[in-house]
């Protein structure tokens, strides 16, 4: 949150106002109706513990993977949280030898039991390497997904280089 504090209302940012990272369209789904300028600090507090932790899952990814858990709330904060699991399940896809370490995934972009299987598993055969391995390709995809939205919309050329300097590589833990 200390990364996206203060109120923001970039021309070229769909999201419009900004306070503290949270949309203002996030906001009124929280039930917050205020200006964007007014929002406590502890409201926003709350709509990243519900609907970027809890909500979606990062919880139990945390209980054993807090790292992973970590870069996934980021990204799901700046992405949403369908984009950041399925960063996830392509990785852990992407990482498991052709299905000899554990079964792919569906591409459910939902925390499921079998993603936590797969994250389970590569944690267990591949270990601490195994976490920082994962957590790179997480960057990796993240990193791509900005220079795609750029291409497809000349308008976000304006926060790449931002969402690269802050995002990517130091994984947020």
């Amino acid at each position: 949150m200390e990364e996206n504090q203060g109120v923001t209302s970039h021309p070229d940012d769909r999201g419009g106002p900004t306070n503290f990272g949270i949309t203002q369209a996030t906001a009124r789904a929280a039930g917050y109706g205020g200006a964007m300028r007014d929002l406590p600090r502890s409201a926003a507090a709350d709509i990243y513990r519900k609907r970027y932790w809890h909500d979606t899952g990062f919880d139990r990814v945390n209980a054993f993977a807090p790292r992973i858990a970590a870069e996934l709330f980021d990204t799901g904060v700046n992405m949403g949280p369908a984009v950041a699991t399925g960063f996830l399940q392509r990785a852990l896809n992407a990482l498991n030898r052709r299905e000899r370490d554990w079964p792919d995934i569906p591409q459910s972009r939902r925390i499921d039991t079998a993603t936590l299987d797969a994250l389970t598993a590569i944690m267990k055969t591949r270990g601490k390497a195994g976490e920082t391995v994962l957590l790179r390709a997480l960057e990796a995809l993240q990193g791509a997904r900005y220079i795609e939205l750029a291409e497809a919309r000349p308008a976000n050329e304006s926060f790449v280089f931002g969402w690269l300097a802050g995002r990517i590589g130091d994984f947020h833990a």
